[in-house]
């Protein structure tokens, strides 16, 4: 072969993708007409400029598979031009012959229009790409600072009663059936922002707001119908974005909680998966079996292991198969849409362990490579205190597995306060000595600062309910004991007023009752919201109590003392869950208190407080908390 032809082979070798690009994508404006009801889903539903992780489009439509598909950038006319402002690097089909998977890169903001060619057949789908907000990969996120409250969705507050039922959902609200929906909505959220700061919680976690269309029990919003739509009994999409706006204007942050585990039987892709294993299939309904150990355990058996994370939540939760590359893809796109179009400030994690374990943590990782600051808490539900440990990103577990998950529900010192509270505290290990003992094995976290502290949530029987007498001075030393605890403390709405569940505590749907409202607020709920109010409102301003570290003491007669410090202060606890009052041993704190001015201040009262004396006493069922400085 001679020198020119030679050159003449790699002139053509360097022009033919230049030439198959301008075949494949030249068209005139006129072919980008067609029949947009054809695609019936596309998602994302947009996305945005300079985003951190890479794109994939889903379709869904008839007969999309091995479509020829090119894209065009509408222009201020109307018409449509060559563009490369979104670059199409791949596409795939599913075993379903009704979806097509685009891999695409995106360089510019516009609206652009897909056209699928099949068969002589042509379809166009719109999409939109966004200018991303400056400083939205940097955003903040909760934090030991805050306070977390905690809504369910549908029963908080009805603060829009057009939309209590609607055309385009099955279940309609009946207040009259326990099990129903009642109305609770954005709108409810929106008009509560006030009592919420005046609380003093700074952040609030509502209850999954999604569709959730099935026919019945509906309203927790667990079993989601469509992950990309606000459900129409809540409000919408642009309703919700503006919640989290006004939100911020008060200088509030908003939480959603994401469902990764299942969805819902009523999704609308179950009507046509896209591939068999994108849920997690049975010849039969078969439960999960609940055991989160077998994740790590090393005498666990494959079928444990099996059914612990792919086995249904429930009959009408399938149950989510994140080992299928196309649905991991989904659900980082879904999490980090959610984030960057409603300005969220956090997420929550329901069911976490039911997850498969390594695409959890992948799941996870993505979010925290879009967004390095945010933080996610995840329901581990069990204990003991290793077994939550495990699930906490940055813990020291011995087979290397890394969740990817900041922040854990610190299920066992939940536990702990309320069997110390429940009865007496009569006999060895009982009383407040659980909540020392729950505290000692602190050195299992990655980060105890990060640990999301409550007192109950809205699949637990309320604390008034539980504690001894439902006595108010026992939830009272409760929350003294969330708001200056070491984590992230959470209160359930309604608990600021002791609220009750009338009948069996530990139904469901009824100790999720609606939030009181003007005169159904008594004087014994005013009160106990005053005093939470007063803990919350002076934690605020104390950082010590947000990122200090913990001493505590031991003592056997029902009594626990614990002070928070750092280098420059400290404040010091003392609670007593006795029947009768108590002598505080302040000689015994002398390694502690030796560091700082003994006479403080209490916060709640405003009184001075030497530790230096030795006939401190605090009431039965009382507490004492003294601020103290160098």
């Amino acid at each position: 072969m001679n020198c020119n032809m030679k050159k003449h082979l790699i002139l053509w070798a360097a022009l033919l993708p230049l030439l198959f690009w301008s075949c494949s994508n030249s068209f005139q404006s006129e072919d980008f007409e067609g029949d947009l009801a054809s695609v019936d889903h596309v998602e994302p539903l947009s996305w945005w400029t300079d985003m951190h992780c890479p794109l994939t489009l889903m379709f869904h439509g008839e007969d999309l598979a091995d479509a020829h598909v090119r894209v065009a950038k509408a222009a201020q006319d109307g018409q449509f031009t060559a563009t490369k402002g979104i670059i199409i690097n791949g596409q795939h089909n599913a075993e379903s012959q009704n979806y097509l998977f685009l891999d695409v890169t995106v360089k510019e903001a516009g609206v652009y229009r897909f056209l699928f060619e099949k068969d002589g057949k042509k379809t166009v789908a719109d999409y939109v790409i966004n200018e991303r907000q400056k400083g939205s990969r940097e955003r903040k996120s909760f934090d030991a600072s805050d306070v977390v409250y905690l809504i369910m969705s549908d029963r908080f507050v009805d603060g829009d009663e057009s939309n209590n039922s609607t055309d385009d959902t099955r279940e309609k609200a009946n207040k009259a059936d326990v099990n129903s929906r009642w109305g609770g909505d954005i709108q409810g959220i929106i008009n509560s922002f006030d009592h919420i700061l005046a609380l003093g919680a700074t952040a609030i976690w509502p209850t999954p707001m999604l569709g959730d269309d099935e026919e019945a029990w509906s309203y927790h919003g667990y079993a989601c119908s469509d992950y990309y739509h606000i459900d129409p009994r809540y409000g919408n999409n642009e309703l919700y974005k503006q919640m989290v706006q006004l939100a911020h204007e008060k200088g509030l942050k908003i939480l959603m909680d994401m469902v990764p585990n299942h969805c819902g039987a009523s999704h609308w892709w179950m009507k046509d998966l896209p591939y068999a294993d994108w849920i997690n299939q049975f010849p039969q309904f078969t439960n999960t079996n609940n055991c989160f150990t077998a994740n790590y355990d090393p005498n666990a058996s494959q079928y444990d292991r099996k059914l612990s994370n792919r086995g249904w939540f429930d009959s009408p939760m399938p149950d989510m198969n994140l080992e299928n590359p196309d649905l991991l893809k989904y659900f980082q796109q879904w999490a980090i849409w959610w984030v960057e179009f409603a300005n969220l400030d956090g997420l929550r994690v329901d069911t976490y362990p039911y997850i498969e374990r390594i695409p959890g943590s992948e799941w996870l990782k993505a979010i925290r490579e879009e967004y390095p600051n945010i933080n996610i808490v995840g329901e581990c539900w069990t204990r003991p205190a290793p077994a939550v440990a495990y699930w906490q990103s940055g813990a020291k577990n011995f087979d290397g597995f890394d969740s990817n998950l900041p922040t854990v529900m610190d299920f066992p010192t939940e536990e702990a306060i309320r069997q110390a509270l429940e009865n007496d505290g009569s006999g060895w290990g009982n009383g407040l000595t659980r909540v020392y003992d729950a505290l000692t094995l602190d050195y299992l976290y990655a980060d105890v600062n990060k640990l999301l502290t409550f007192l109950g949530n809205h699949d637990m029987a309320r604390i008034t309910d539980i504690v001894k007498d439902k006595d108010p001075r026992r939830v009272k030393l409760a929350y003294v004991l969330l708001a200056t605890m070491r984590g992230i403390p959470q209160v359930l709405y309604g608990d600021e007023y002791a609220m009750t569940a009338d009948g069996d505590p530990n139904a469901h749907s009824l100790l999720r009752a609606p939030l009181p409202q003007g005169d159904q607020v008594t004087p014994e709920m005013q009160d106990m919201f005053d005093f939470q109010s007063a803990l919350f409102q002076w934690r605020k301003n104390e950082p010590v109590l947000h990122f200090g570290r913990t001493m505590h003491f031991m003592a056997r007669n029902n009594t626990y003392a614990f002070f928070r410090y750092n280098d420059q202060e400290a404040v010091f606890v003392f609670a007593n869950a006795a029947e009768e009052p108590r002598i505080i041993p302040t000689d015994t704190y002398s390694e502690i208190l030796g560091n700082y001015n003994a006479a403080g201040i209490n916060p709640l009262t405003g009184e001075q407080v030497d530790l230096n004396r030795r006939d401190i006493e605090v009431p039965a069922l009382g507490t004492l908390i003294v601020k103290l400085t160098k």
